[in-house]
């Protein structure tokens, strides 16, 4: 929002305030200004000239001799490049010696042998801010009026400084000159004067036999008000409506259309003109838009096609507006209009934000409306608007005001509680300075009661007014105090700690830590190998575009984006891991259960690199007899025959966290990646259940341990970790560790066989084993190998 100074200057005395001081004082209360601009500073004799004269330069192409009018009586000799000047127009001259923004100073002199007293001016050489005069930027600022000679700062209002300010979504009354006034009356404790533009309530007159009003869709649309002007005049406006706008970055476009445009920055409060003669059948109607039907607005040439839910002001047969967004193309004001029809109402922020987004059209409008603006402000616009028509004499306003309103509400208040607020700030200020300050912001104060201002509908609890009263008084005025209670350190949660566990081991591992997107597109997933269908995932309602339109279901898509691009970035293949939720759905209408997960993985290495890994992190979690089960109908992504479930035994049943594996040759072809690619995946609350952080004391052992080697002949199919359960089940307490140290194949072994080498340390807690009960032991796990596994001592 961008405000002009002078203007301000109706409002509120601004005597004494600096745009500096202002700038200021109006960011420490809350109306954040991101800068100020002060127009025509630096600009010394710069006058309007009138081109009397052209020919080309005799020495140059591309350059011009120019005689320019500029008032003295004398014609002024010019040269310039600009080709969009013309003989009769009125230009921007700087006349030598003269000076321009910036410091620059223009010197008579001789451009190719010929003689130049000055210099032509462009927008950006007068430093204009943008949209404040109407120009394509080409060349030459082309004026569309002026006296010659006269002075380019008094001819285009530049004796003023224009402060843009930075509006939340909160604060939407602060759109608007009112609003800002408002405002910058209660921070400098001035007197506010705002326009008198007198009560406003429907009225019969002459207007009810040319127009009529229905609102089928209130929830649309709470209020909608009309009047109609006859006998208009279409014209340029005044300077001085002109320069208002164009300060505030509005281009000026003819008077009518200004003085909607004036309305909305001064009120905040979007409106809209249209040609009473285009609008069928004498009567405007707000509903909701069919599906599929057509509308053309009044920017672009396309027609539009819009869906059920948009809101549409109709006449009796077609669409004849976008509400809240744009006007139409079949009821836009002509040279020929002769009558019209203004409208000010008060349309649905959701809605028109809804509107504007999937039809991608943003207005000044649009912006406002979506915030949710105040609809007692309709009727103030309304009839600022025709005072202006009867000011500029632009206009008859006919009798009468159409003013539908079935969404009024009533004024809303609250407890006033001057202790309430000073135990809030820690101040202690009184009840009438607390009075002074809301009642100067348009709150009504009387005895222990507040009304809310019906622009206000940030306000709902008494700490929103004791925000009210700390930004006007000052925050920096308020006194630093200790805590009144202890301090409390901050803890974990166990999950949170168990988190960061995780984290730390992978990174001493040698992992790095990747953070992506929740968002993903479905061809990532098919890209790795994982189900696409549409059920299969959260779909998002209004995304970014196709490439974030669903929620995960699995980190390894992200992952194996990541380990190409860092593959081809540096060619170091560091393992990476990330630990985040994934998303599964539930049901058309239920929020979908988030499941944390960790994945990691790495190019380049192998399997047992991948296992030493995972074997690492379930140590640190203090998971001890894991289980690496190989698999054939493993996660589609990972290959067939190098991949394995990760099984836990957990209150009495084995049960699977995770897997890990390499990635199936087809899936690993999507991937630019040149050498193989291996990863792991491990569900986050599995491992959580079964973690053992707290660390029980053993003392050293007294007795010494006996080792006994086993060399076992089975089929190739047969696994080590199942050989090595039926030690541990057989022995016991006695077996204290299980160590696979060869695999065979080769000469010596029948066909479909192999042969493993066991080592076993057997160790008794409270004597010295004899060799004896170590030999029964060992008879006892080679008869349970052979019973079940089909196992024979290796000869």
């Amino acid at each position: 929002m961008k405000l002009s100074y002078n203007w301000l200057g109706e409002y509120i005395d601004t005597a004494g305030i600096s745009p500096a001081d202002y700038a200021a004082r109006m960011t420490d209360t809350g109306s954040k200004v991101e800068g100020y601009a002060l127009l025509g500073e630096g600009i010394q004799n710069v006058v309007v000239g009138r081109v009397a004269a052209m020919e080309r330069h005799p020495n140059a192409d591309k350059l011009w001799l120019c005689k320019l009018d500029v008032g003295t009586g004398e014609l002024l000799n010019i040269v310039t490049g600009a080709d969009n000047v013309t003989v009769g127009t009125l230009v921007p001259v700087a006349v030598a010696p003269a000076t321009l923004p910036g410091g620059v100073e223009i010197k008579a002199g001789k451009l190719r042998g010929e003689v130049s007293e000055g210099m032509l001016c462009s927008v950006s050489e007068l430093e204009l801010p943008d949209g404040y005069v109407c120009d394509d930027g080409t060349g030459i600022l082309l004026l569309e009026e002026g006296e010659v000679g006269q002075d380019i700062r008094d001819l285009l209002c530049l004796s003023d400084t224009a402060v843009e300010f930075e509006i939340t979504s909160n604060r939407p009354d602060c759109l608007g000159m009112v609003g800002l006034a408002r405002e910058s009356a209660a921070s400098f404790e001035r007197e506010l004067k705002l326009p008198d533009t007198g009560t406003f309530a429907a009225e019969n007159g002459e207007i009810d036999s040319l127009l009529s009003v229905e609102i089928h869709a209130p929830q649309l649309c709470p209020r909608y008000a009309a009047r109609v002007v006859k006998n208009v005049k279409i014209a340029p406006s005044p300077m001085w409506l002109k320069s208002r706008l164009r300060t505030a970055g509005v281009r000026p476009i003819n008077n009518i259309v200004d003085i909607t445009n004036y309305v909305m920055l001064e009120f905040g409060q979007p409106m809209h003109a249209f040609d009473y003669d285009r609008i069928g059948g004498g009567k405007i109607i707000v509903r909701e838009a069919a599906e599929g039907e057509v509308f053309s607005p009044i920017v672009g040439e396309e027609d539009i096609t819009l869906t059920a839910g948009m809101t549409v002001i109709a006449d009796a047969t077609k669409p004849v507006a976008l509400a809240g967004v744009m006007g139409g193309a079949n009821s836009e004001i002509t040279e020929a209009t002769t009558t019209i029809v203004f409208e000010s109402a008060n349309f649905s922020g959701p809605a028109t934000r809804s509107t504007s987004r999937k039809l991608s059209m943003r207005s000044e409008s649009s912006g406002r409306f979506e915030k949710g603006l105040d609809p007692e402000t309709v009727g103030a616009a309304l009839n600022r608007a025709v005072q202006l028509i009867l000011e500029l004499g632009a206009g008859t306003p006919v009798s009468g005001i159409i003013d539908v309103y079935p969404g009024k509400e009533t004024s809303r208040t609250m407890p006033f509680d001057p202790k309430t607020v000073n135990a809030l700030l820690g101040t202690e200020l009184s009840a009438e300075y607390m009075s002074g300050v809301l009642s100067s912001l348009g709150f009504g104060v009387s005895g222990s009661e507040i009304t809310i201002p019906s622009w206000r509908g940030d306000v709902t609890m008494s700490a929103d007014i004791a925000e009210e009263v700390a930004r006007i008084y000052g925050y920096n005025n308020i006194p630093s105090t200790m805590f009144r209670s202890p301090a409390k350190t901050g803890l974990l949660t166990d999950e949170q700690a168990f988190r960061r566990l995780i984290q730390d081991t992978m990174v001493r591992a040698g992992a790095y830590e990747v953070k992506t997107m929740p968002f993903v597109s479905p061809k990532s997933h098919e890209r790795a190998g994982l189900k696409t269908d549409p059920d299969h995932f959260m779909t998002l309602l209004n995304p970014l575009g196709e490439d974030t339109s669903v929620m995960r279901r699995s980190l390894l898509p992200s992952l194996l984006e990541c380990l190409e691009k860092n593959h081809h970035a540096n060619g170091e293949n560091v393992p990476l891991f990330e630990l985040a939720n994934v998303y599964l759905p539930q049901g058309e209408d239920e929020l979908p259960t988030e499941k944390m997960q960790l994945v990691f993985g790495f190019c380049g290495g192998d399997f047992y690199k991948l296992k030493g890994i995972c074997e690492t992190l379930l140590a640190a979690a203090g998971v001890t007899g894991a289980e690496f089960v190989r698999s054939e109908d493993c996660c589609p992504a990972l290959h067939p025959g190098r991949n394995a479930y990760i099984n836990i035994l957990g209150n009495g049943q084995w049960g699977e966290i995770g897997s890990i594996g390499e990635i199936h040759p087809s899936v690993a072809k999507n991937y630019d990646i040149s050498e193989r690619i291996y990863v792991g995946t491990i569900s986050f609350d599995s491992l959580f259940r079964v973690r053992r952080l707290n660390k029980k004391y053993a003392p050293l052992p007294k007795y010494p341990a006996m080792t006994r080697d086993f060399s076992l002949l089975c089929d190739t199919s047969i696994e080590s970790a199942a050989v090595e359960r039926i030690m541990r089940r057989v022995g016991g307490e006695l077996v204290e560790t299980v160590r696979l140290f060869d695999v065979y194949i080769g000469k010596g072994v029948p066909e479909g066989k192999k042969s493993m080498a066991f080592s076993v340390a057997m160790r008794a807690a409270d004597r010295t084993l004899t060799d004896e009960e170590a030999g029964e032991v060992t008879k006892a796990i080679l008869a349970a190998a052979s019973a079940e596994l089909g196992a024979s001592l290796r000869g």
